[in-house]
């Protein structure tokens, strides 16, 4: 009696397994068993705008997704280890999110870590262009200012590109600065909105301190301050683990909330904009991080910058200049 109700419960549960759960979206995360990619994978499994989740990493998968598949959320979660199964975690995909690669050290710039993640990106973004053109890809793995240009000249080789369906996560950046500036001005981070426009590395992150929400002034001091604090932050945060890794809790935290914010856009809601590193013709150069609407087709708008101070006149000169150089870095790698 025993065993067969043993296999009745077991068969019971295979078969609401396969209907996917809920109603929502097919989201892979590449790179789930990392640092961002583990609590990546949890807060997404917490999002009921997902319905089936597929994690995928070249090591320790199996066991990350025998943790998170307990969690009684409707999302199905499916495990995919190594290469020969990117495939076949890709496949139907309505939204892929890529933090794989290597972390910083102590040390290190976001462009030491070019070499290997260039690499990673680019088998990861033909496995995309192959088995889910369509999807919305998210891209985290440093140094995203060359790794977004990349993923674009992968998918052109591929005859797949669509740039409003390609979006580097610049959200830290913002998070970060909705953070430090309600430090100084002793709000709520919810209440304030910071936009942060140009790249993902150093001087190339630009906050717009002039367009905070609620509107407020800074002194020069105070601008110069929130402006070095929030373009160090991931420095910070390097320095601080002294070794043992960078920020992969926030940036999972940022990851989600961007992420969260592509789906709802996918769903029809009106008005989701948010800041990212995206194709663009805001300035001069072929990639830049600026507001966007996202909706049904991925990017729906890209926004003007709006009016700069002086100083952030300056800084944006600083960050297109160094900008410019990571971009051709990821496009001579793409195509050679």
């Amino acid at each position: 009696m025993g065993l067969k109700m043993e296999g009745k419960i077991s068969l019971e549960l295979t078969n609401c397994r396969a209907k996917g759960g809920s109603s929502g979206f097919k989201v892979a995360i590449l790179g789930a068993a990392g640092g961002i990619g583990q609590p990546l994978s949890m807060f997404m499994k917490m999002n009921p705008l997902v319905s089936v989740l597929h994690l995928y990493d070249v090591a320790n998968t199996p066991g990350v997704t025998s943790d998170i598949s307990h969690m009684d959320t409707g999302a199905v979660v499916r495990g995919f280890l190594g290469p020969q199964q990117l495939e076949n975690a890709l496949t139907g995909m309505d939204l892929v999110i890529i933090p794989a690669g290597v972390p910083r050290k102590p040390g290190m710039t976001r462009d030491d870590l070019f070499n290997i993640n260039a690499g990673i990106v680019k088998t990861l973004c033909e496995g995309i262009a192959k088995c889910c053109p369509n999807a919305i890809v998210n891209i985290i793995s440093n140094p995203v200012n060359s790794t977004v240009p990349i993923a674009a000249e992968v998918f052109k080789k591929a005859g797949t590109y669509d740039p409003k369906k390609l979006l580097g996560v610049t959200m830290l950046d913002v998070v970060r600065a909705n953070t430090f500036v309600a430090e100084v001005l002793g709000l709520d981070p919810r209440e304030v909105d910071v936009p942060v426009v140009g790249g993902h590395a150093g001087i190339t992150i630009l906050p717009l301190l002039s367009q905070i929400n609620p509107p407020c002034s800074f002194t020069s001091e105070e601008a110069a301050y929130l402006t070095s604090r929030i373009q160090n932050g991931g420095t910070e945060v390097v320095e601080a683990k002294a070794g043992v890794g960078s920020a992969t809790l926030s940036m999972a935290y940022a990851a989600v909330k961007f992420a969260d914010a592509c789906l709802r856009g996918l769903r029809g809601d009106a008005d989701v904009i948010k800041c990212a590193f995206v194709p663009s013709v805001v300035t001069e150069l072929p990639f830049f991080a600026s507001k966007v609407r996202l909706g049904r087709n991925g990017i729906e708008e890209i926004y003007a910058l709006g009016p700069l101070n002086e100083s952030e006149r300056a800084g944006l000169k600083m960050a297109k200049k160094e900008l410019a150089v990571s971009i051709e870095k990821g496009i001579l790698f793409a195509t050679k």
